[in-house]
């Protein structure tokens, strides 16, 4: 595994994708950041019973950046750095975002750089007390790739943004939780837990459901959305949501 390696598991309804490079704090080589594209783009789609993602990392850490034992070998040569950000990385956070299925960062230990980019595209981050958040490139030479940094900005706003990348600042969880960019800071030892605990309540609500909300939350104007904003009125999970609440029964989606 020196390349390290992303894996995909199922619990049910809930799918597993763990950002796994041993010994680099789940660093992101390039094969990984492939692999991280293949699994949104292709895995994830062919289980139609899957209902939630949660995006966690190895060993206790989420992701500390990239891999930066690869880079003498493409980042001085701009057509060969442009393709990198452009083809792999970007590709596979795009593909994260185009994911139908709500996403939930575990977010423990180092959550660096390219390992913020990946919780940026998450629905909902929740970390444990101990985390670290930072994209510290500056110390290195380069600047965040300009979509990368427009993710990250959205994310965890304007403020901190500008101060992890032009002062290379790193800030603990309470910080980020003020900054709303986790819904939860939790004990680490509960952090496992609580994830599935919260992927788990997600998979028990309507997938069709799930799915507008997240198109209506990404798209840039709801204009696009009203043509078909409302073709969801006579299928079954709004007839069995509405009959439950009646029934005064638990629905069954």
């Amino acid at each position: 595994m020196r390349q390290g390696a992303v894996r995909l598991e199922r619990e049910g309804a809930v799918a597993f994708v763990t950002l796994a490079s041993p010994g680099r704090l789940n660093a992101m080589s390039r094969a990984m950041w492939r692999a991280l594209r293949a699994v949104f783009d292709d895995e994830l789609a062919r289980d139609a019973s899957l209902r939630c993602v949660i995006v966690r990392g190895e060993g206790g850490q989420f992701c500390a950046g990239g891999d930066i034992s690869e880079y003498p070998s493409f980042r001085f040569d701009e057509a060969l750095l442009r393709e990198f950000h452009e083809n792999e990385v970007w590709a596979a956070l795009a593909a994260m975002r185009a994911c139908e299925l709500p996403l939930v960062a575990q977010i423990e230990g180092a959550c660096m750089g390219a390992g913020l980019e990946i919780a940026s595209c998450c629905d909902i981050r929740l970390a444990g007390e101990s985390a670290k958040f930072g994209a510290p490139i500056a110390k290195l030479g380069f600047p965040m790739a300009p979509r990368e940094a427009a993710l990250v900005r959205g994310a965890v706003g304007d403020t901190l943004a500008r101060d992890m990348l032009l002062a290379a600042s790193v800030h603990g969880a309470q910080r980020l939780y003020e900054a709303g960019f986790l819904l939860a800071v939790l004990p680490d030892a509960e952090l496992a837990p609580q994830a599935l605990a919260h992927a788990a309540r997600i998979a028990e609500l309507a997938p069709e459901a799930a799915r507008a909300n997240k198109r209506t939350l990404a798209a840039a104007s709801t204009e696009s959305l009203l043509a078909t904003a409302y073709d969801y009125a006579d299928s079954p999970e709004h007839r069995e949501g509405i009959a439950a609440f009646l029934a005064k029964r638990p629905p069954v989606f």
